[in-house]
């Protein structure tokens, strides 16, 4: 589904090399884990494959289902089916939350040539997905993410996410900051939305969130490239032994 072919970026304003030469496939239907030190570049990835301002790629390439994403806005990335859950969502005053997810739906139903919703039809879907999450209603009235707890505004994006249904769905630490509970239930609306032509790409510190998002793969990353690949055993060692031993066998 997601190809990723010697992927350099640097930092627009700076001129410094984030990414050094990534390479990943990740097939539909699957879940891959990204770990490594802190200025891997691990949240780079995410942003550059979402099309966030600030970084420029120097070579290599993106493709999602044999579409080059590099080439696309961001909207246009996201009608394409790409999603990006961010480590610290943002808050919107003044925006109500349904009217902001519909507004979102609606936009890429249009771009994708489909029919958009109408008020009633979104608002029974919504509903049903925000009860399946365990959402309370009274989040869906109050502007985006304003007031809303770490844990609630996670839980936010991942009804965002159930909403647009997009194919590749990435997940910059969405971990970051939340208790085991939120956690859980984070993971549990993450695990409802896993299908055969979906694919997760979850980028995290920490093997705690991995213990309920079973990956199919776990990748390290360390200056700019992707340096280790295995199963969830290797998550495990990063757990116990740190990064050290496998930067060593990498160096």
């Amino acid at each position: 589904m997601l190809e990723i072919k010697n992927l350099h970026c640097k930092l627009e304003e700076e001129d410094k090399a984030i990414l050094k030469g990534v390479d990943l496939t990740i097939e539909a239907g699957k879940v891959h884990a990204i770990m490594g030190p802190n200025g891997s570049g691990k949240s780079t990835l995410s942003y550059v494959l979402s099309g966030r301002d600030g970084y420029v790629v120097t070579d290599g390439s993106a493709t999602l289902e044999g579409e080059n994403i590099l080439d696309m806005d961001p909207e246009e990335r996201a009608a394409a089916g790409v999603f990006l859950a961010f480590q610290y969502p943002v808050e919107i005053p003044g925006v109500g939350n349904m009217t902001f997810m519909r507004t979102a739906v609606n936009a890429q139903r249009k771009a994708r040539g489909q029919e958009e919703m109408s008020s009633a039809e979104f608002l029974k879907v919504i509903r049903a997905k925000a009860k399946e999450m365990q959402i309370d209603a009274d989040m869906l009235k109050r502007p985006v993410n304003v007031g809303f707890s770490g844990g609630e505004k996670k839980r936010n994006e991942i009804l965002q996410m159930a909403m647009l249904e997009p194919r590749l769905c990435i997940m910059d630490e969405t971990d970051s900051g939340l208790d085991v509970d939120a956690m859980k239930l984070v993971a549990d609306g993450v695990n409802a939305l896993r299908a055969p032509d979906r694919a997760f790409l979850v980028i995290t510190h920490y093997q705690r969130l991995l213990d309920h998002i079973a990956p199919d793969f776990v990748h390290i990353m360390a200056d700019g490239r992707i340096v280790k690949t295995g199963g969830p055993e290797l998550a495990l060692e990063v757990e116990k032994n740190g990064y050290a031993d496998i930067l060593a066998e990498t160096a």
